[in-house]
């Protein structure tokens, strides 16, 4: 019998109560089993974190610094046995698990510097007539409590930019898990927790839609991080009203390849990055765009790379390309290949929820695959012919997080980071690379709002301004 994940509730992890069982993806049996919030469960969850906000916040940041290199530690020593539940859970693979749990550790080590370096400012009020004689001071104080709403796809580490900015700020933070993943999210709360964080610090619910509406509507809640897509981000936008928001949603990631490009390396990065997590990534490649002349070998080199990746189960640690997140999304990606319009150079085969890794070419402009997000085992690779006209191509979709450009040609590479509207464009590689201590986030309906630790730490601290009469080198005017 699997164990039953329990909710971490008013400072006690609480397993008794209605349950929701997890069937592994790859394996087609039950992994795990999340207890799920009972009606009223939200309610005390925002009002015992309002009430310990004040714990965390008046822990220095020294001690929420040290609390967080101590859960990097904990990551690392427990990177095997957590990449082990994404495995089963998800069917992402072993090594892609892995390499999640090292950026946990990095996030959190990055949170811990965040941490050290909140403060403020001295303000230069007396260079105007009405500031003379006035002292004015500025720091950063937490936001109370934070809700954190975590997607399947990267629950780890996404968990970890959440929660671990949350805490360098000094929040209170309530966690909602995705229900494809609730053995994987316990685990990293369990991380902080572990590492010396105080029961006031974090509180973790497993549930639908509906829990997490109502955690937005709570009045206690001051600021919601949520990662998912642009429905669900509107929604969650709508049911939270008047508060602040960091919103990462969906994706429809394009990578340009140009007529200077090594095409050997342009197709062996989007091989690799295009399938990887089953390309259930918000900035997985999706669209690449090739300059006309190149694209028939571009074509052939990168079925090439692809039929290289090994399609299989997620534990075992030679798999590249495991399952996707359940048998309907699989459907799904399958199905918009088939009607897509163009040909399948390679793959659109599946077996339950494993989608061989399917190269698509030639679709038309409006089918499904080109302009909405897949987010599935499938790449479309288009021909360009010009530079500036394939930039308004990439612009024409509602999405905006990252794209990628494979050139050497330093006025393209600015003409793009300039003209393309996204939130970050990586050169010479493909959309789907970040770095957790970098800004990332999108434009349109990708979201707003930039989640690495430092901008996250100011999205989760407000400015508290002090002024000071009469206490000035210069005398009032």
């Amino acid at each position: 019998m699997v164990e039953r994940t329990p909710t971490l509730l008013g400072g006690k992890w609480i397993s008794e109560g209605p349950g929701l069982e997890r069937v592994g993806p790859f394996v087609r049996t039950v992994v795990s089993s999340a207890r799920v919030a009972e009606p009223g469960d939200a309610r005390a969850a925002a009002e015992y974190a309002k009430a310990g906000s004040r714990t965390v916040a008046r822990l220095a940041p020294a001690t929420r610094a040290a609390v967080l290199d101590r859960a990097s530690v904990l990551a690392i020593e427990r990177r095997a046995a957590i990449a082990r539940l994404l495995a089963l859970e998800l069917g992402k693979p072993l090594r892609d698990g892995l390499g999640e749990l090292d950026r946990v550790a990095d996030t959190f080590a990055v949170c811990a510097a965040a941490a050290r370096d909140i403060g403020g400012d001295v303000l230069p009020v007396a260079g105007w007539a009405r500031g003379a004689g006035n002292t004015a001071m500025t720091y950063r104080a937490p936001a109370g409590v934070a809700l954190a709403i975590t997607p399947f796809n990267a629950p780890a580490n996404l968990l970890a930019h959440k929660l671990g900015a949350s805490f360098a700020a000094g929040n209170s933070t309530i966690v909602k898990a995705p229900p494809q993943a609730p053995a994987a999210s316990a685990a990293v709360v369990s991380l902080l927790l572990d590492a010396g964080a105080p029961v006031e610090a974090v509180q973790l619910l497993h549930g639908g839609g509906e829990v997490g509406a109502e955690l937005c509507a709570a009045p206690e809640v001051a600021v919601i991080s949520f990662t998912g897509s642009a429905e669900t981000g509107a929604a969650v936008a709508r049911a939270a009203g008047a508060k602040r928001l960091v919103l990462e949603l969906g994706g429809n990631a394009a990578t340009i390849v140009c007529d200077d490009a090594d095409l050997v390396r342009a197709a062996k990065v989007c091989a690799r990055t295009g399938y990887s997590n089953s390309g259930q990534s918000c900035i997985s490649v999706q669209r690449i765009y090739v300059a006309r002349a190149q694209k028939d070998r571009f074509v052939q080199r990168l079925a090439g790379e692809v039929a290289k990746l090994q399609v299989g189960d997620p534990l075992d640690p030679s798999t590249d390309v495991g399952s996707m997140v359940d048998e309907a999304a699989a459907e799904r990606v399958q199905g918009w290949a088939t009607k897509s319009g163009g040909k399948i150079a390679l793959g659109g085969n599946r077996d339950g929820a494993t989608l061989s890794p399917t190269v698509v070419v030639d679709p038309r402009e409006d089918a499904e695959v080109v302009v909405k997000e897949v987010f599935g085992a499938l790449v479309v690779v288009l021909p360009f012919d010009d530079f500036d006209a394939v930039l308004q191509t990439c612009n024409r979709s509602s999405f905006g997080l990252q794209a990628g450009l494979f050139t050497n040609d330093a006025g393209r590479i600015f003409t793009a980071w300039r003209e393309l509207e996204v939130g970050g464009l990586i050169v010479n590689g493909s959309s789907n690379y970040r770095l957790d201590h970098v800004p990332f986030g999108g434009v349109k309906d990708s979201g707003f709002g930039r989640e690495d630790p430092r901008h996250m730490v100011e999205d989760y601290t407000v400015v508290k301004t002090l002024i000071l009469r009469g206490l000035s080198i210069w005398g009032e005017n």
